[in-house]
């Protein structure tokens, strides 16, 4: 639930130029937000209505013209004059000519965000923004499915919806850059950057294993996906979790002293976990699931969508719109977060061309703001300002969902003080990284660095009153505090919302959890592996009648896209003005939003999404293929007949005018042609060879294949501070962010100071608003 405030919050003019699920997805964020966003349409409609769920649950809340952006050029500028922000997608800019100069030069108050497959200038920029093609070529496809099988896509468009979050991140960013500049920005998003971002932990594996990470599936390992009686559980749990865990499986053979010594368990795991499954096979998924939790057990059962939308903990939340009210040409679940302002859940998606030249409430008044600032010699002070400068945030994440969120604000200006006790650190200081570095022997783990380069460190045992003391002097200074705590932890260590929001009204408070702040299922712990499963994704990644799959915790998906809604999250209620907001953000949901095509699908026709490997609807063929070598794949996605000649006439056997039905009838023969003559040509050579041909087909990439990549470290994908890090998931071509500082050392214990002192190291922790700006005009003014 979110404080609601008298002043009602700023609403900003949003102009959609997109025929992606990206470009759709960001632009109905703003849409549920309260933003007007008018989407422009050819005559013939966005091809998306063609898919009439995923059209539906991304376009509702918009308003439809119909405008041709090569040729109504006037009605085109008359909205760009007036809106503040342009999303727009691959093509759109180079045919009706929206390249960041003219952006810039015709409308310089505008924050504009391109959101593409691959980013402007890359070989592959005409190819489609297509979720499998983004996701291999980024390198995340490597890490999903079994190690003996094809690479996958995760099910639905998750890069495409992982793209959206950052789009919407880096509009606010623009945004708030603008209110100190007068200036928009052009802000580049690309689907594979954004897989690649995500993947950051075989970055980190690779440059400290020199070992090419690879998807290890969840049929091995020590985390698994177990067949139940009526459908599938997972498996997760730590070490020191074994007597409860013994006690949840409730098998007396699980009991023999062996199994109680870890090394000896190690030695004979294949015996112990197929106890498991012949346990788990005889018993109900949704009571596995609960018993587990009552032990703390971070167990999950994959949900599908008839689980989701009867889920009391979804309805409860209010996630799951009431049957009564629902309408075919609405979403069935609202946005994964409630504010001031927001538009009606039940809102429909618009008509083609319903809002005429102009929607009512738009005029061509400028929203454009303050001239822009002056240029000295060739740099502008804007250019040297951050866009978060002067913002204050407590950081008390951890892992990835809540520390990786602390670090893209730092990334942006924000002054971030991670906040940990020496008893209870972050647990990724000592996480066993995929490269197996950085536990038992007391190393800190390469993978902490990532999610926590750029912030400022401080303990404090807030278990005592003194530690509370000084925490609240802190809050009472901040603008934003970040935790991801199970629920309950944050009011016995004093620093729940009632308790922050009476010492400091103005601070905007996120909470990422689980499951959300209230529910039956509220209290229940999760990794992302859990997430996975209880959203939906698991249940619809996977191979054609296999068993589903979760992203793995060489991944953990969920973690990483809640932690880019959690930083756009926190800057818009920045941006808009909704201070004393309490974010109640639940993991779980927040996944499951990017499935609610599927989600609508099931409701309206009772169809439910299952595992067809890479297949997807309106896309033949469409798939991973060996090539010759070692564990070396390519992907193919056709969605034209252009594209379906082209591969024709390169293989024999496959008819060059056949209609797109015998494709899909025939998928199978398909496949088997393209991977004979895949598997006889080396993975670059046969993506060349099909590019020229006019077929869409990027490599499958690896991090191995990332860190020889020019462009990959051109973007800043992944950055050497001295050894890999994650790095930035967009190009903001008005800032770049500075190589942050090193993560902290569990940072100094000042509860024995006497106040002075605190108060002293208060002052020298706390950046003052202006000071980077002052600097900056300082710089020029030097040159």
């Amino acid at each position: 639930m979110s404080t609601l405030q008298e002043k009602p919050p700023v609403r900003f003019r949003v102009v959609e130029i997109a025929s992606s699920v990206a470009g759709a997805a960001c632009g109905r964020w703003f849409a549920a937000l309260g933003h007007d966003v008018v989407k422009c349409e050819p005559s013939s409609g966005d091809p998306l209505r063609a898919r009439e769920f995923t059209f539906t649950a991304l376009n509702a809340g918009k308003s439809s013209v119909v405008l041709q952006p090569q040729t109504d050029c006037e009605q085109l500028a008359a909205l760009l004059s007036s809106a503040d922000i342009l999303i727009l997608d691959q093509g759109h800019a180079a045919s009706a000519d929206l390249s960041p100069d003219r952006l810039r030069e015709g409308f310089p108050h505008l924050v504009a965000v391109s959101l593409t497959a691959f980013g402007l200038g890359s070989e592959y920029e005409t190819g489609t923004g297509d979720s499998l093609l983004a996701e291999a070529y980024g390198g995340l496809a490597t890490m999903i499915g079994e190690p003996d099988q094809r690479p996958l896509s995760l099910g639905g468009d998750q890069s495409a919806h992982a793209a959206a979050f950052v789009g919407f991140y880096g509009a606010m960013l623009g945004l708030r850059r603008r209110e100190a500049t007068g200036c928009g920005d052009f802000v580049e998003v690309a689907q594979s950057d954004v897989a690649a971002y995500i993947d950051w932990k075989s970055d980190v594996t690779y440059n400290h294993g020199d070992r090419v990470p690879v998807r290890t599936g969840s049929s091995r390992g020590g985390w698994r996906v177990i067949q139940a009686k009526n459908g599938w559980v997972g498996v997760i749990f730590l070490a020191h979790q074994w007597s409860s865990f013994v006690e949840v499986i409730g098998d007396p053979r699980l009991m023999e002293p062996c199994f109680a010594d870890a090394r000896q368990r190690e030695e004979r795991t294949e015996e112990w976990w197929s106890i498991v499954a012949e346990v788990i096979g005889r018993r109900e998924a949704s009571e596995v699931y609960t018993s587990a939790q009552r032990f703390g057990l971070p167990f999950g059962y994959a949900a599908d969508a008839a689980d989701l939308l009867s889920s009391e903990q979804l309805i409860r939340r209010g996630f799951v719109l009431p049957t009564e009210r629902r309408r075919r040409d609405a979403p069935v679940v609202r946005l994964p977060v409630e504010l001031p302002g927001m538009r009606d859940p039940y809102a429909p998606a618009p008509g083609l061309g319903e809002h005429g030249e102009l929607p009512p409430c738009w005029t061509t008044a400028s929203n454009s703001g303050d001239e822009p600032t002056r240029s000295v010699t060739g740099h502008s002070v804007e250019s040297l300002i951050a866009p978060l400068n002067g913002l204050l945030v407590l950081d008390f994440g951890a892992i990835t969902a809540g520390a990786a969120t602390g670090r893209l604000l730092a990334d942006y200006g924000a002054t971030v003080i991670k906040i940990e006790s020496h008893d209870r650190p972050d647990p990724f200081r000592r996480w066993v990284s995929p490269s197996g570095k950085g536990s038992r022997d007391g190393v800190e783990s390469p993978v902490f660095s990532s999610n926590n380069v750029g912030k400022r460190g401080l303990c404090l045992d807030l278990k005592t009153e003194r530690g509370r003391q000084i925490v609240h002097r802190l809050i009472r200074r901040a603008d934003v505090l970040v935790e991801n705590f199970r629920v309950g932890v944050t009011a016995r260590m004093g620093i729940d919302y009632e308790t922050v929001h009476q010492l400091n009204p103005d601070l905007v408070y996120l909470s990422l959890s689980s499951q959300g702040l209230n529910g039956p299922e509220s209290s229940y712990s999760s990794y992302g592996s859990t997430l996975d499963l209880l959203s939906g994704l698991a249940a619809a990644t996977g191979y054609a009648g296999g068993p589903p799959l979760w992203s793995s915790g060489d991944v953990n998906y969920p973690d990483q896209v809640v932690s880019l809604l959690g930083a756009a999250l926190i800057t818009h209620s920045v941006v808009t003005g909704q201070r004393g907001v309490h974010l109640d953000v639940s993991q779980r949901e927040v996944v499951a939003w990017t499935l609610a095509d599927q989600l609508a699908e099931y409701a309206w026709t009772g169809r439910t999404a299952r595992p067809d490997g890479n297949r997807r609807p309106g896309s033949t063929p469409h798939d991973t293929y060996p090539a010759a070598g070692t564990n070396e794949w390519l992907a193919i996605a056709c969605t034209t007949e252009a594209h379906r000649q082209g591969l024709a006439g390169l293989m024999h056997g496959l008819p060059l005018d056949a209609p797109e039905e015998w494709w899909r009838e025939n998928q199978d023969t398909v496949d088997a042609h393209i991977a004979n003559w895949t598997r006889l040509r080396f993975r670059d050579e046969a993506v060349a060879i099909l590019q020229r041909a006019g077929v869409p087909a990027v490599p499958v990439s690896t991090a191995a294949d990332r860190a020889e990549q020019p462009r990959y470290r051109e973007r800043q994908l992944a950055l050497r501070s001295p050894d890999w890090i994650k790095g930035f998931p967009m190009i903001m071509h008005g800032f770049e962010p500075p190589m942050p500082a090193a993560a902290p050392a569990l940072g100094e214990d000042i509860q024995n100071w006497d106040d002075d002192a605190i108060e002293e190291f208060l002052d020298q922790l706390v950046l003052p608003g202006q000071s980077q700006r002052k600097d900056a005009e300082s710089a020029l003014l030097s040159i």
